[in-house]
């Protein structure tokens, strides 16, 4: 088994940071140290070229390739998970186009914590036939040990950790890439949306893959940290917190991800709140943006550009 002879590290797709779009200026690590360290620098990435990152793969295989190559070897990655690696698992899959709906409902569900009901019965093929539970609940559990799905667990600020593993995950894919391609939306139709005056649902599924490239990023920045990535919604959803970075002392960094270029006082209510609640647990509060500049406001919540933020 590798037992006290092996160390299992799991790695994820390259950062914005490893892909080489920017040098950050602002390190998780330093924010998990405490004392609110100072925060400056300035990009000029936008949310072009973040568009771009979601769709162009954080995969080392895949970077370099563009266009219809990039898209053929995404749904290679697909198929052969589909068609051959949840077989070698144990799956028992009698039904690839379903496990693929299944795939692409959940990729539809990305940073939310949607239960897993709701995806099931999202998930129809041309006959109307949607999964049973016995049936899909399988798709989940081998994509996940598959490192296709990568769910972020729940946190809430209590001591009593049964009520943590009580709360529903925020679904993600292992790459964002991976959504975007099982959706068949590309960067032109992501920005056309976020910029149209009224497309509500397609802007918001920017922000969520954005959300998305954010959290693998932070997921890396913490593990290299040897912390812990989670998130926060409370029970009927009134308070909700996009990331929070646990250290093993179980003081924490809350993160919220911005698709925008400013934050406004209505976008930090949520870190006020947990301020609020966790007094000196709380080491440090941040707003994840798509803006210019890294700083702190005057309430002392950092403002942090996607592509400043590094380990």
């Amino acid at each position: 088994s590798g037992a006290a002879r092996i160390v299992t590290v799991r790695m994820r797709p390259l950062t914005l940071a490893e892909r080489g779009v920017e040098t950050p200026t602002i390190s998780l690590a330093r924010l998990l140290g405490g004392g609110r360290p100072r925060l400056d620098g300035n990009t000029a990435v936008g949310v072009e070229q973040y568009a771009e990152e979601i769709v162009g793969s954080g995969f080392p295989g895949l970077r370099g390739l563009t266009g219809r190559l990039l898209r053929a070897q995404l749904d290679g990655y697909v198929d052969g998970i589909v068609e051959h690696d949840l077989e070698r698992v144990g799956a028992g899959v009698r039904d690839p186009g379903q496990v693929r709906r299944w795939l692409t409902a959940y990729a539809a569900a990305s940073s939310t914590t949607a239960t897993y009901e709701r995806i099931r019965t999202a998930v129809s093929g041309a006959d109307g036939v949607v999964p049973t539970r016995k049936a899909a609940t399988p798709y989940r559990v081998m994509l996940e040990r598959l490192w296709v799905i990568d769910p972020v667990p729940a946190w809430l600020p209590t001591r009593n950790h049964l009520r943590r593993l009580a709360s529903p995950p925020k679904h993600q894919l292992v790459d964002p890439a991976l959504a975007a391609r099982l959706l068949g939306v590309g960067v032109g139709a992501l920005l056309d949306a976020a910029q149209a005056p009224v497309a509500p649902r397609d802007a918001t599924l920017l922000g969520a893959l954005f959300e998305s490239l954010v959290t693998l990023d932070v997921r890396v920045y913490a593990q290299a940290a040897e912390a812990a990535t989670h998130h926060l919604r409370t029970a009927a959803g009134e308070q909700e917190i996009d990331l929070v970075v646990v250290r093993d002392d179980g003081r924490v960094v809350a993160i919220e991800v911005k698709l925008a270029r400013t934050v406004a006082d209505a976008d930090v209510r949520h870190l006020r709140w947990l301020s609020d609640r966790l007094g000196e647990d709380l080491l440090d509060a941040i707003v994840v943006t798509t803006g210019e500049t890294a700083y702190r406001r005057p309430d002392g919540i950092g403002v942090v550009p996607a592509a400043l933020l590094g380990a």
